[in-house]
């Protein structure tokens, strides 16, 4: 198996020459030295004058944190570079627009308890930390991702589990954050236990960028607690090809190891993944090391993002060149996450080009994605 720190240690910024082969792969060490300021970037980018710029307006609104492993598969000189776009910060995230929220999905609103969100009927999210190992400029909880003063207690979580037990209609649970990762195994294992110990429960489903941002953290051991608690749903998010180095791949092929059912919840960024060859791309290389495209999703109505949203036409067109050019397990759903908790619906690219009755019911006309088109009887049944 590849080494997890092997990736990216082998292209480390100048920054990091000193740094040996068993720091850079410790996830302990990548936390504790993630880069924050202008100056923590000497020796890794050239930062542009906007840039430099930015760092300065948005220290009080969303900070700025990067893992040197992150850091590693940006381009220093391009500011353009699909990576960098995600996790430095730029001039537009001060815009701000009438139509934006600092909570677009309205999650405080549908919270019974503190820390935990219950919207949909069956389901309901848990959130466990505040904090992430990368503070991605897309973000849509930069109203409390990176503030330590958000953060959930002990008690905040115990009361969350207890709501959980106490509510039989639950049968899926989401752990979320921040990144739940961020916090010990010996935690995450307290946690599972008790979710586990839920009988009403079917299912535990837990969200992380680590395997993109910090693929160290999926050590052996904690792949042995994932193990115990199978299976555990992990949906991560990897947004470009790039940032599938060998060090990432190597995480996805231990949790699938450790029993894990891997998804990817991709975020459609403009000028990052808004173009279909980099989807498929993308979605091919997700299910050669066992991580099915799970979701496509519109970027959220979120403060500070406006800039990274695309129209709804980009996801329709790129949805309709992956089918036919990928196996239906590499399509995933195009969603919009409705405004105001709403809840998420599918987008899906119009396949019908005419219609006209007959005697039997309907013949409808329908295209592929070659563009050719296809004649479909349906029946209606109450006529025969």
């Amino acid at each position: 198996m590849t080494d997890l720190s092997s990736s990216s240690y082998g292209q480390r910024p100048s920054r990091f020459a000193s740094i040996t082969s068993a720091q850079w792969k410790s996830w302990h060490w990548q936390q504790q030295h993630r880069l924050r300021r202008p100056e923590d970037f000497d020796g890794v980018l050239e930062l542009t004058a906007d840039e430099r710029e930015a760092f300065a307006a948005c220290s009080d609104r969303f900070r700025v944190a990067v893992t040197p492993h992150y850091a590693a598969l940006m381009a220093p000189t391009d500011p353009e570079c699909p990576i960098r776009r995600q996790a430095i910060p730029g001039l537009a995230e001060q815009q701000v627009h009438s139509f934006e929220h600092s909570d677009p999905l309205a999650e405080e609103a549908h919270m019974p308890v503190p820390g935990l969100t219950h919207r949909y009927p069956d389901r309901a999210l848990l959130y466990l930390s505040h904090n992430c190992p990368v503070y991605c400029r897309h973000c849509t909880r930069k109203r409390k991702v990176s503030n330590p003063t958000t953060a959930a207690s002990t008690r905040q979580i115990e009361r969350a589990i207890d709501y959980i037990a106490d509510t039989p209609k639950i049968r899926d649970v989401i752990i979320s954050g921040g990144d739940p990762l961020t916090l010990s195994d010996a935690r995450l294992e307290e946690i599972l236990g008790r979710l586990r110990d839920i009988a009403h429960l079917d299912v535990i489903r837990l969200g992380t960028r680590n395997p993109v941002t910090l693929p160290q953290r999926i050590t052996e051991a904690l792949a042995d607690i994932l193990s115990e608690y199978a299976p555990i749903y992990i949906n991560t998010h990897f947004n470009h090809p790039s940032e599938l180095v060998p060090g990432a791949t190597a995480a996805l092929q231990r949790l699938v190891r450790a029993g894990c059912v891997l998804g990817n919840q991709m975020v459609l960024l403009r000028g990052i993944n808004d173009d279909p060859q980099t989807v498929l791309s993308l979605n091919r290389r997700l299910l050669r090391h066992g991580c099915r495209p799970y979701y496509m999703l519109q970027c959220d109505m979120a403060q500070g993002i406006t800039h990274f949203r695309t129209p709804l036409k980009t996801g329709l067109d790129i949805m309709d060149h992956l089918r036919g050019r990928i196996g239906g397990v590499g399509v995933p759903d195009f969603v919009i996450d409705l405004p105001g908790g709403g809840g998420k619906v599918e987008l899906v690219p119009d396949y019908i080009v005419d219609r006209r009755p007959t005697e039997y019911g309907e013949t409808i006309q329908f295209r592929n994605f070659h563009g050719d088109h296809f004649e479909f009887v349906d029946l209606d049944i109450d006529d025969q």
